[in-house]
Protein backbone atom coordinates (compact mmCIF):
# COMPACT_ATOMS: atom_id res chain seq x y z
CA UNK A 1 0.00 0.00 0.00
CA UNK A 2 1.34 3.71 -0.86
CA UNK A 3 2.81 5.82 1.71
CA UNK A 4 -0.22 8.21 2.69
CA UNK A 5 -3.24 5.51 1.47
CA UNK A 6 -4.28 4.61 4.33
CA UNK A 7 -5.95 8.60 4.40
CA UNK A 8 -7.44 8.69 1.10
CA UNK A 9 -10.81 7.95 0.90
CA UNK A 10 -12.36 4.63 0.16
CA UNK A 11 -14.20 3.74 -2.85
CA UNK A 12 -15.48 0.08 -3.32
CA UNK A 13 -16.50 -1.11 -6.97
CA UNK A 14 -18.34 -3.89 -7.52
CA UNK A 15 -18.37 -6.02 -10.94
CA UNK A 16 -18.42 -9.10 -12.22
CA UNK A 17 -16.23 -7.80 -15.17
CA UNK A 18 -12.84 -7.88 -14.43
CA UNK A 19 -12.03 -5.39 -16.76
CA UNK A 20 -14.85 -3.15 -15.80
CA UNK A 21 -13.07 -3.41 -11.92
CA UNK A 22 -9.56 -2.41 -13.40
CA UNK A 23 -10.60 0.43 -15.65
CA UNK A 24 -12.41 2.05 -12.66
CA UNK A 25 -9.19 1.13 -10.17
CA UNK A 26 -6.71 2.68 -12.60
CA UNK A 27 -9.30 5.99 -12.68
CA UNK A 28 -9.62 6.50 -9.45
CA UNK A 29 -6.27 4.94 -7.76
CA UNK A 30 -4.41 8.82 -7.84
CA UNK A 31 -7.07 10.26 -5.38
CA UNK A 32 -8.81 7.48 -3.60
CA UNK A 33 -7.98 3.93 -1.99
CA UNK A 34 -9.96 1.26 -4.59
CA UNK A 35 -10.87 -1.78 -3.18
CA UNK A 36 -12.99 -3.92 -5.95
CA UNK A 37 -15.27 -6.70 -5.50
CA UNK A 38 -16.74 -9.50 -7.71
CA UNK A 39 -19.91 -10.04 -6.33
CA UNK A 40 -22.35 -8.85 -3.79
CA UNK A 41 -21.57 -11.43 -1.02
CA UNK A 42 -18.07 -10.13 -1.22
CA UNK A 43 -19.05 -6.56 -1.51
CA UNK A 44 -21.16 -6.51 1.63
CA UNK A 45 -18.12 -8.14 3.47
CA UNK A 46 -15.75 -5.38 2.70
CA UNK A 47 -18.38 -2.58 3.57
CA UNK A 48 -19.01 -4.13 6.90
CA UNK A 49 -15.26 -3.96 7.56
CA UNK A 50 -13.91 -0.63 5.63
CA UNK A 51 -15.20 2.71 5.80
CA UNK A 52 -16.28 2.94 2.41
CA UNK A 53 -17.03 6.81 1.37
CA UNK A 54 -18.38 6.16 -2.23
CA UNK A 55 -20.12 2.40 -3.60
CA UNK A 56 -19.95 1.84 -7.21
CA UNK A 57 -22.24 -0.88 -8.03
CA UNK A 58 -23.16 -2.91 -11.59
CA UNK A 59 -26.79 -3.48 -12.07
CA UNK A 60 -25.96 -6.85 -14.12
CA UNK A 61 -24.20 -9.37 -11.96
CA UNK A 62 -24.85 -12.87 -11.15
CA UNK A 63 -27.11 -14.37 -8.46
CA UNK A 64 -27.61 -10.95 -6.55
CA UNK A 65 -27.73 -8.34 -8.87
CA UNK A 66 -26.64 -4.52 -8.08
CA UNK A 67 -30.27 -3.24 -7.47
CA UNK A 68 -30.69 -5.82 -4.95
CA UNK A 69 -27.19 -5.28 -3.03
CA UNK A 70 -28.29 -1.66 -3.09
CA UNK A 71 -31.50 -2.23 -1.34
CA UNK A 72 -30.00 -4.54 0.96
CA UNK A 73 -27.29 -1.76 1.86
CA UNK A 74 -30.11 0.74 2.06
CA UNK A 75 -31.95 -0.91 4.51
CA UNK A 76 -29.14 -1.48 7.14
CA UNK A 77 -29.42 2.04 9.12
CA UNK A 78 -25.09 2.72 9.02
CA UNK A 79 -25.50 2.75 5.16
CA UNK A 80 -28.37 4.63 4.79
CA UNK A 81 -26.57 7.73 3.70
CA UNK A 82 -23.52 5.84 1.80
CA UNK A 83 -23.03 7.56 -1.76
CA UNK A 84 -24.10 4.63 -4.23
CA UNK A 85 -23.78 4.98 -7.71
CA UNK A 86 -24.93 2.61 -10.09
CA UNK A 87 -22.42 1.79 -13.16
CA UNK A 88 -24.40 -0.13 -15.77
CA UNK A 89 -24.85 -0.30 -20.33
CA UNK A 90 -28.70 -0.06 -19.53
CA UNK A 91 -30.11 3.69 -20.21
CA UNK A 92 -33.15 3.46 -21.05
CA UNK A 93 -35.12 5.90 -18.49
CA UNK A 94 -37.06 3.41 -16.35
CA UNK A 95 -33.79 1.68 -15.91
CA UNK A 96 -32.67 4.73 -14.17
CA UNK A 97 -36.22 5.23 -12.02
CA UNK A 98 -35.17 1.29 -10.85
CA UNK A 99 -32.00 2.87 -9.48
CA UNK A 100 -33.33 5.33 -7.70
CA UNK A 101 -36.03 3.73 -6.67
CA UNK A 102 -33.24 0.83 -4.65
CA UNK A 103 -31.38 4.29 -3.23
CA UNK A 104 -29.04 4.90 -5.95
CA UNK A 105 -27.37 8.51 -5.35
CA UNK A 106 -26.07 8.50 -9.32
CA UNK A 107 -26.62 6.37 -12.31
CA UNK A 108 -23.92 6.31 -14.68
CA UNK A 109 -24.26 4.44 -18.07
CA UNK A 110 -21.66 2.78 -19.58
CA UNK A 111 -19.35 3.13 -21.79
CA UNK A 112 -18.34 6.12 -19.79
CA UNK A 113 -15.63 8.34 -20.14
CA UNK A 114 -13.18 8.93 -17.11
CA UNK A 115 -13.75 12.28 -16.21
CA UNK A 116 -17.38 11.29 -15.89
CA UNK A 117 -16.62 9.12 -12.96
CA UNK A 118 -14.03 10.87 -11.11
CA UNK A 119 -16.42 14.38 -11.09
CA UNK A 120 -19.17 12.10 -9.87
CA UNK A 121 -17.32 10.33 -7.13
CA UNK A 122 -14.99 13.58 -6.28
CA UNK A 123 -18.51 15.27 -5.36
CA UNK A 124 -19.83 12.58 -3.32
CA UNK A 125 -16.83 12.43 -1.64
CA UNK A 126 -16.77 15.89 -0.54
CA UNK A 127 -20.54 16.00 0.30
CA UNK A 128 -19.90 13.35 3.05
CA UNK A 129 -17.70 14.38 5.96
CA UNK A 130 -16.72 10.98 7.52
CA UNK A 131 -16.96 7.36 5.88
CA UNK A 132 -20.34 6.22 5.67
CA UNK A 133 -19.34 3.45 8.13
CA UNK A 134 -17.54 5.12 10.55
CA UNK A 135 -18.52 5.93 14.32
CA UNK A 136 -18.39 9.32 15.26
Amino acid sequence: MPEGAAKLPQVLAVDDSPIVLEMVRRILKDDYQVLLADNAVEALSKIYHEPISVLLLDVSMPQIDGLELCRTVRNLPQFRNLPIVMITSRDKAFDRVQGRMAGATEYLTKPFEAQQLKQIVDRLTRSTESPAGSVA
